[in-house]
């Protein structure tokens, strides 16, 4: 057994190094375009199968969208990117869960021991993918005050020499959102990668059906945690559109 806290490089795409974890979300924005194409292809007034199964995840994100911003503009605005959020971020947490997953690789010498490299790894169980997702999250959020308050009333939170004392906030202020970044990825990261562990050392200690309920539970954390960043982003986009108003 071989628990690596990073992603495996697989092969190079000419100078591009591709890892087991770009590979797997390759694979699920595919699956992804895929479902989307069906559910859309033949489109119908009362809807069944898989449209009437997308209809309703994306009724319960806007809902839930309309519920944080109450501002159907607003919503209108962001919902695309929120319902990519959570649907990419779903599929990617639960790609990791599927059994067997992880024995399906190549073998390779690793400190000279032979470990077993899998072709397949959750992309949120990749610090750098989680990464790149609180980086995108946060520059909507500042995209969004920005449209909606304008720059330069935007930016005085930042930069406001008004008063020391305001001029000491705004620092506090820039800094918060660059946490804000590393809050999103790590957070991500962690619970994903760590219910990937729980889940490997398990099967090997006590296979068959003892790991079954943990398999439930991860794909209830699953779940939450592509809710938990869906309404964080939600959140941040709401404070900064309103800022003027604070």
């Amino acid at each position: 057994m071989n628990i690596s806290i990073t992603s495996e490089h697989l092969f190079n795409l000419g100078p591009i190094p591709i890892t087991n974890s770009i590979l797997a979300t390759v694979i699920i924005s595919l699956l992804l375009v895929g479902l989307s194409f069906l559910a859309t292809r033949k489109m119908k007034k009362v809807p069944h199968g898989i449209q009437n199964a997308f209809e309703l995840v994306l009724e319960s994100l806007l809902n839930l969208t309309d519920g944080i911003t109450r501002d159907r503009k607003l919503t209108e605005k962001i919902f695309p990117l929120i319902a990519t959020f959570f649907i990419f971020i779903l599929f990617n947490n639960w790609l990791g869960l599927i059994p067997g997953l992880g024995t399906v690789g190549i073998n390779r010498i690793h400190d000279g021991k032979e470990v077993l490299v899998p072709f397949l790894r959750s992309g949120t169980a990749d610090l750098n993918t989680t990464l790149a997702l609180g980086i995108i999250a946060i520059i909507f959020v500042q995209v969004s005050g920005i449209i909606a308050i304008g720059f330069a009333k935007y930016f005085k939170k930042f930069l406001n020499f008004s008063s020391p004392i305001h001029f000491f906030v705004g620092i506090l202020e820039f800094i918060s959102e660059i946490v804000k970044i590393f809050s999103f990825a790590f957070r991500l990261f962690g619970n994903v990668f760590a219910g990937e562990v729980l889940l490997t050392v398990l099967s090997v200690l006590v296979p068959y059906f003892i790991p079954l309920p943990f398999y439930v539970m991860e794909l209830f954390v699953g779940l939450i945690q592509a809710l938990v960043f869906t309404m964080l982003t939600l959140v941040f986009i709401k404070m900064a559109t309103t800022a003027s108003h604070g």
